[in-house]
């Protein structure tokens, strides 16, 4: 409501106006570091799903995949604060710059905490009878993995990708160590931005977020009835 009140924020309403809007689409520093924030968050789920899927291959023909879940809980138990320096102290004692590749490398860390254990449970669900006939028609383990497991697993690959994507999209702490003074993603472009008061322009750019995530989510669940129907 606020985004729409041509009075600044915080104010009595004091008539409609689109003009905060205006200044939204007219702030290039804002947009730039939206998409900033969309690149990294694109390549951190990426690399977190492809990954994490490795991971589990190797567990599956390694007979070891109920030891390789474990350490990825550490990073949903952990302070993300505690994450953050001590990749932070890593790359500082590996000599690394901080700038968009430390960034993608911290958030994919984060992300292989969510996607590694949702994909290893629901590849724990899968009837081993179908990987059974598999073999026995002649498949290779890697044919059986990439024609029988993947398609059962996607549902899970496709939820965790989602979760790792909006975990990176709006991530401060990590992004605040791991990012440095080269990069500016949109929750560090905020916070810059908040420290001289809440700008109407913030509640635009809030109200055009609320209403993107609210499509998707619409646009997701009716994918999802119409295969449950059909």
């Amino acid at each position: 409501i606020f985004s729409f009140n041509r009075a600044p924020f915080p104010a009595p309403w004091a008539g409609g106006t689109f003009a905060w809007y205006r200044d939204l689409f007219a702030s290039w520093h804002l947009w730039s570091a939206c998409l900033t924030s969309l690149f990294v968050a694109l390549a951190a789920s990426g690399l977190s799903v492809v990954m994490g899927l490795a991971l589990i291959f190797y567990g599956v023909r390694g007979g070891n995949l109920q030891r390789l879940i474990p350490p990825f809980y550490i990073n949903l138990i952990i302070p993300e604060v505690v994450l953050a320096v001590g990749l932070v102290t890593l790359f500082a004692a590996c000599g690394i710059q901080l700038g968009y590749g430390t960034l993608i490398v911290a958030h994919t860390v984060l992300g292989l905490g969510y996607v590694v254990p949702i994909v290893a449970a629901r590849y724990e669900e899968i009837d081993r009878r179908l990987v059974e006939a598999s073999l026995d028609l002649g498949a290779t383990r890697s044919q059986t993995f990439w024609a029988v497991i993947v398609p059962l697993v996607r549902p899970s690959l496709l939820a965790s990708a989602l979760l790792v994507f909006i975990l990176s999209f709006d991530d401060f702490v990590l992004t605040y160590f791991c990012a440095g003074s080269s990069v500016q993603t949109l929750s560090l472009y905020l916070i810059s931005v908040l420290r001289a008061g809440v700008s109407p322009v913030i509640n635009a750019l809030a109200t055009i977020l609320f209403l993107v995530s609210n499509i998707l989510g619409l646009v997701f669940c009716s994918l999802t009835f119409k295969e449950r129907i059909f």
